[in-house]
């Protein structure tokens, strides 16, 4: 199936409160544990944060980590500041604004780098990951988690069906839109290689997320 393109900022504000009001827990302890698999400690970058809580579950699950997340949405940003205020992390966790494409951090800024579900927002995402892979310092954690495009239409339906069909209509279509914008395995790959990463897997996570991983390594 060709991959259809969306919007790169979600920046609505009917649009981001359906986004939060969906039922991310599963997804997002599953990042949280393959974070902690992968050694994850020290200062963080969540690119892409949204509206913050896979900062805010990680550091309930470890005290060995400090967090920065950056978004372009204002209304995400907004949203973030909310749940950490509602939170006991407040020393630990700060939201920013930023573009993924052109940080500000300098080089090997983190111990690890991570972001999820973000890619498919972007027409082109190689920038993105040349960035998170300059702020990461050499031996660093890091972990790009994003859906898996679908072979076909009904492939698309059976996903939306099985994982959404509790969810408002609206609700929906958003995650039929985002798996059509994701990415292969193949694709995936093949950016890698064009960047001239070296010890770093594309691993298949479920039937629609795929993530691009390094393990901690010692320095």
């Amino acid at each position: 199936m060709k991959r259809e393109l969306e919007p790169e900022v979600m920046d609505g504000g009917a649009e981001v409160a359906l986004y939060d009001a969906m039922d991310h827990q599963a997804p997002n302890a599953a990042f949280v544990d393959r974070l902690l698999q992968l050694g994850v400690q020290g200062d963080c970058l969540d690119v892409g944060t949204g509206n913050g809580l896979i900062p805010l579950l990680l550091c309930g699950r470890t005290e060995d980590v400090a967090c920065t997340g950056v978004d372009l949405s204002e209304a995400m940003l907004e949203l973030a500041q909310r749940h950490l205020a509602a939170s006991r992390f407040t020393e630990r966790v700060r939201f920013e604004r930023g573009d993924a494409t052109r940080l500000h951090f300098d080089d090997g800024a983190f111990d690890a780098v991570f972001s999820n579900t973000i890619l498919h927002h972007l027409a082109e995402p190689e920038p993105l990951l040349a960035e998170a892979w300059r702020v990461l310092r050499p031996g660093g954690v890091l972990l790009i988690r994003d859906l898996l495009r679908p072979e076909d239409e009904q492939a698309v339906e059976g996903l939306v069906t099985k994982h959404a069909m509790d969810e408002p209509a609206e609700a929906q279509q958003l995650l039929r839109q985002s798996l059509k914008a994701a990415f292969t395995v193949e694709e995936l790959e093949t950016m890698t290689l064009s960047l001239g990463w070296v010890n770093v897997d594309v691993v298949v996570d479920s039937d629609r997320h795929v993530s691009i991983q390094t393990k901690a390594k010692a320095v």
